[in-house]
């Protein structure tokens, strides 16, 4: 990783808006090119259930400290280690001087809505919260720990994570189902001493506005005039609507689609412990669209889709009733509500999707490595929507800097920049809202961001070269 290097400059493509003209038309894939995308698309899955016994695993702790010889041990554990443990014990905040705790988070689900896969269990989940892990590490510098509770109860997680807090520096929420998992966070954020996230809902929420931002400037409209329709209505798609409204959408021009269809007043089936949906039926759809997603689909400027996964979730003739210029987000995972190819050929003139394999991937990897970079270089208190904004900002400006196209709204994971520069844009933000433990100069959140990054990804880097992480086997 190049330090401080900056990306070269590439021209903002522009365009103007369409004309009445009808929708531009997509030249249909032939048959050998979708089997060719198919194949590349559900290569990773075949290949995962190779790497994943083969690795055992894909984290593991390692020493940061010197070991010279034995006599070091009298250091780091008995006796000299007594020393600090007093200092602590005096002030319980030299917990994040004398040990790791500082660049500590936990990644802690209950198994309940993995993926799209649903309730299979905290043990099924392990591979997942994994997975989060490293990318904590390889992207944000942050050491992160997969802890999966065998419990189902909101209650008996909200006392577990509780009990965990002294020993960490923050608690990515991940993988638990609604409602349940808007309490959880709720209780959790009012009574924890260190910053709680939950990366379905805040994580989410964040890259897509990012992705949503650009798109907009791509197709020549403004956020505060377009129509969106969410189809899902559930924690992620609820935080979506939230963040894009602080980045300029409008709640009145939204309309969300659960299984049912459309959110409205009148929707005497949702109860009260649904109040988030509850939210949307009084605050959005002032048009008062009903029906099906196709109804709320039509005359739409962009569709966000946190649903089921497809194929055929989203319907290419939904996409045809969309306005000139459709945005098409399909987010869920692992394969999208339709496939990008056939979003296009349906009108779409941007399609993302949170697959790495196609462009525009509006993947949480991209926000909460920074985010929490940031969040905890300044030992801040909690997570705030305004944090969340800082980092929707910067993480489209990243974009916009290296030269926005329609397959390329937001930054791909290995343009490093985005988490450093995320990081300083969240950790400004938390001491400018009085949120922040320890304040720092942009130079200096900028600096020590860059370094821990770059040491996370050097370390991988010599481990390969030297084959303490071995070549995966040829397949």
């Amino acid at each position: 990783m190049a330090k401080k290097s900056k990306p070269a400059k590439r021209k903002v493509a522009t365009r103007t808006p369409a004309k009445k003209a009808g929708k531009p038309k997509t030249k249909a894939p032939t048959k050998a090119s979708v089997d060719q995308m198919l194949k590349k698309a559900y290569e990773p899955a075949r290949l995962a259930m190779v790497y994943h016994p083969f690795y055992e695993g894909k984290i593991e702790i390692t020493p940061k400290c010197v070991v010279r010889d034995f006599n070091d041990f009298a250091i780091w554990y008995t006796p000299g280690v007594a020393e600090p443990c007093k200092a602590i014990n005096k002030n319980k905040e030299l917990s994040y001087v004398h040990t790791n705790r500082w660049n500590t988070v936990g990644v802690i689900s209950d198994g309940t809505r993995v993926l799209g896969l649903g309730d299979i269990g905290p043990e099924a989940a392990m591979p997942v919260m994994e997975g989060k892990s490293l990318l904590f590490k390889y992207l944000g510098g942050v050491d992160a720990f997969p802890l999966c509770l065998g419990t189902k109860d909101p209650e008996e997680f909200i006392k577990t994570v509780k009990y965990l807090q002294p020993s960490l520096g923050g608690i990515n929420l991940e993988d638990i189902s609604q409602p349940k998992c808007f309490y959880i966070l709720k209780r959790l954020r009012e009574e924890c001493e260190i910053p709680v996230w939950h990366d379905d809902q805040q994580g989410t929420g964040t890259i897509v506005s990012a992705g949503a931002i650009n798109a907009a400037k791509m197709v020549g409209k403004k956020p505060s005039q377009m129509k969106a329709a969410f189809i899902g209505a559930g924690a992620a798609n609820i935080a979506i609507s939230r963040i894009m409204q602080l980045s300029g959408f409008k709640w009145k021009n939204m309309v969300m689609c659960d299984s049912k269809g459309a959110l409205h007043p009148d929707r005497e089936d949702i109860k009260a412990e649904f109040r988030e949906k509850l939210f949307m039926c009084e605050h959005s759809n002032k048009k008062g669209v009903v029906g099906t997603p196709a109804d709320a689909m039509k005359g739409a400027d962009i569709v966000v889709a946190a649903s089921k996964p497809g194929p055929g979730t989203l319907k290419p003739d939904w996409i045809k009733g969309m306005a000139d210029d459709a945005i098409v987000f399909a987010t869920a995972n692992p394969i999208p509500e339709i496939w990008p190819w056939e979003a296009k050929e349906a009108g779409a003139k941007i399609v993302a999707t949170g697959r790495s394999d196609f462009p525009n991937q509006v993947n949480n990897s991209l926000g909460f490595p920074g985010i929490f970079r940031g969040t905890l270089d300044v030992k801040a208190k909690t997570i705030s929507d305004t944090m969340c904004l800082a980092a929707v900002l910067e993480i489209a400006k990243t974009a916009e800097d290296n030269g926005l196209r329609d397959d390329y709204i937001v930054p791909s994971m290995d343009e490093w920049e985005v988490f450093p520069r995320e990081a300083v844009a969240v950790g400004l933000a938390a001491i400018n809202e009085g949120l922040a433990r320890e304040k720092h100069s942009r130079k200096e959140l900028y600096d020590k961001a860059e370094s821990v990054i770059r040491r996370a990804r050097n370390q991988t880097k010599y481990l390969m070269k030297g084959k303490y992480i071995l070549p995966p086997p040829k397949v």
